[in-house]
């Protein structure tokens, strides 16, 4: 099936963004002046030192966090003119986060759990969908299990499925493996990569990996709230041609 658009247009674009918080002692410059361009289908490895803006960044690609300059434009929507129920819309069917701190609802199985944003959408199956989500992270048999009775890396398999199960274009990841060991963090990687390879889905991910970041098709690179490398300049490497042929074959 031809997808000429996700190839001609970025399915994020930020074009001068800003982002400042006022503050007891002054305002704070938290970005200065982003621009970037991420394309579907591309993986996106974000780094940086801590402060440097990483995870506001991706707050304000999720909709979740408004810039006090610029424009943000993701899957062809211009966010700054939605308001907020527009925006959860949004986010409910463009994006899928995964968050450190794997934020699961505690009253809900990990089937509920995943089910979630089905649930917001009106679909009709799903818990059949939630429930082949789970299978496909490997928690077939943890369905009825609540957040308390799983592992921290079973936990981040249900955020994986739960931000997946909506089939987002953008999936946007904040250190998904910051509060794992390194065994349990490896897996999650796996699973996190082959699910977007395999379901064709734009990744940016967030992680002070430098190995981790490599495996993207790019680095992305913030310092001090502003863009110090976007991986672009200076040809096209080997990372970008393997996105580039993902691409031509999803469009096949």
């Amino acid at each position: 099936m031809s997808r000429p658009d996700s190839v001609a247009t970025p399915i994020v674009a930020l074009d001068d963004v800003h982002l400042r918080l006022d503050s007891a002692a002054g305002p704070v410059n938290i970005l200065r002046g982003l621009n970037l361009r991420v394309e579907a289908g591309e993986r996106v490895g974000v780094v940086g030192p801590s402060g440097s803006g990483k995870s506001t960044m991706m707050m304000v690609m999720a909709g979740l966090e408004r810039p006090t300059g610029g424009s943000v434009r993701v899957a062809g929507q211009d966010l700054g003119a939605l308001d907020e129920d527009g925006l959860a819309r949004f986010r409910r069917d463009h994006v899928g986060i995964v968050f450190q701190a794997f934020h699961l609802v505690p009253t809900m199985t990990a089937l509920e759990n995943v089910a979630i944003p089905l649930e917001f959408a009106g679909a009709a199956d799903a818990f059949d969908r939630a429930r082949d989500g789970l299978v496909a992270v490997g928690l077939g048999h943890r369905l009825t299990h609540y957040p308390g009775q799983l592992s921290g890396g079973e936990q981040q398999r249900v955020a994986l499925a739960r931000a997946f199960v909506a089939e987002p274009s953008l999936l946007l990841a904040d250190e998904p493996t910051g509060n794992l060991d390194i065994d349990t963090g490896s897996t999650i990687v796996e699973l996190l990569f082959d699910l977007a390879e395999r379901r064709g889905t734009t990744l940016v991910l967030i992680t002070h990996d430098p190995a981790l970041a490599q495996r993207c098709d790019r680095t992305v690179r913030l310092m001090d709230g502003r863009i110090a490398d976007d991986g672009v300049e200076g040809g096209v490497d080997g990372g970008h041609a393997a996105r580039a042929e993902r691409v031509r074959v999803a469009g096949d």
